[in-house]
């Protein structure tokens, strides 16, 4: 949608799940009664989401399309020792597969790692106080529409709200719909000379559209210096789109650097397209008592190849390199490595990596 489309109809029918109208039905919102009487606020979240249970948030008919997703958690299960933004996992499921399209932890799917909420400033994905969780990235189905949250956290969640709001159609999509796709990566610790891979795998037709990097550095000196590449289709050895490093790649240049009193300092910022919205190097504080800084840099970029999608006829692989620079010049580096792929695909995905458990998933 643009401000221009506005002005023509469409025929779609607008409707939104939460927990106040699970299934979406017309007429059918905000029908649970409260202290305050009926229709008063009566179911406004999930509630106590037993350990290792998966709560359904939807199950639409198609054909149809998601525009939005809103999702907050109750910060009483957020304390930065429990890592709850990481061991809750969103799936969404399109039309009769069993596999699903998206796999990928909560917070990291709104460009959050860590574990950690951020503010997020973008296009496609905004994050605004406090940990609200919004994305705009257009989804649609044919047949079928569902989406899962599985708690992979020590404890119940007490309170967990969101909305998907939809739309659907008259008449099926044609057949050059493509299906939205999300999956989550992590390596503890790269190897030397080893590009990271983002993704690989992908086989059909379709454009890459983003990458999340939560990054978190082992080694001294600037990280930054890795280039992104591209495989496109019949690519091998080589890719045919390689960039020149990896705060290039994120729309920065020259190390972010600005100088404060004499040091240099990392500059953050938040852009449509792309941003630098997270930068740590200490633990958060935990239950009122605790700040520790000796932990690693922990940083957290995104990428959003919106006007400037990557397409694939029938491939696609995606990496970085681990490679900074210090005073003896480049060197190949080993750090701890996240991400999140985004891309859209026509017809059925190859099977995703099985992702690691909760514990594996966890901050350094």
């Amino acid at each position: 949608m643009t401000l221009e489309s506005l002005t023509k109809i469409r025929h779609e029918s607008s409707r939104a799940v939460n927990a106040e109208n699970p299934t979406g039905e017309p007429g059918k919102g905000g029908i649970a009664a409260s202290e305050l009487g009926p229709s008063r606020k009566g179911s406004p979240c999930l509630r106590n989401i037993p350990v290792g249970a998966t709560a359904t948030l939807a199950d639409i008919t198609g054909p149809g399309c998601i525009r939005h997703i809103w999702i907050t958690v109750d910060e009483k299960t957020t304390d930065a020792d429990c890592f709850v933004l990481r061991d809750l996992v969103l799936r969404f499921y399109w039309d009769d597969e069993e596999e699903p399209s998206v796999e990928c932890p909560l917070g990291d799917f709104f460009c959050c790692g860590f574990g950690r909420a951020c503010l997020v400033n973008s296009m496609p994905v905004a994050v605004v106080p406090n940990r609200g969780f919004n994305m705009y990235f257009s989804m649609p189905f044919g047949a079928r529409a569902r989406i899962t949250l599985e708690n992979q956290h020590k404890n119940a969640i007490s309170a967990f709200f969101y909305q998907i709001d939809y739309t659907v159609n008259d008449e099926p999509f044609d057949d050059d719909i493509a299906y939205f796709h999300a999956q989550w990566r992590r390596q503890r610790l790269t190897e030397k000379g080893r590009d990271y891979v983002v993704l690989d795998g992908v086989k059909g037709e379709g454009h890459y559209v983003g990458t999340y990097l939560a990054l978190t550095t082992l080694e001294r000196y600037w990280w930054g210096e890795g280039e992104f590449k591209f495989y496109i289709d019949d690519d091998e050895e080589y890719p045919t789109i390689c960039g020149t490093g990896t705060e290039d790649y994120f729309g920065g240049s020259w190390s972010f650097a600005k100088q404060v009193n004499g040091k240099t300092v990392e500059q953050n910022y938040c852009t449509p397209y792309l941003g630098y919205p997270y930068y740590s190097s200490h633990d958060e504080l935990i239950h009122n008592d605790y700040h520790n800084d000796d932990c690693p840099p922990m940083r957290g970029f995104y990428r959003w190849h919106i006007p400037d999608p990557i397409r694939f006829r029938s491939n696609l692989k995606v990496t970085v390199q681990q490679i900074g620079v210090g005073h003896r010049g480049f060197f190949e580096r080993q750090d701890d490595v996240a991400s999140v792929a985004y891309w859209y695909q026509k017809g059925p995905h190859a099977p995703f990596p099985q992702l690691p458990s909760a514990e594996e998933r966890w901050p350094r």
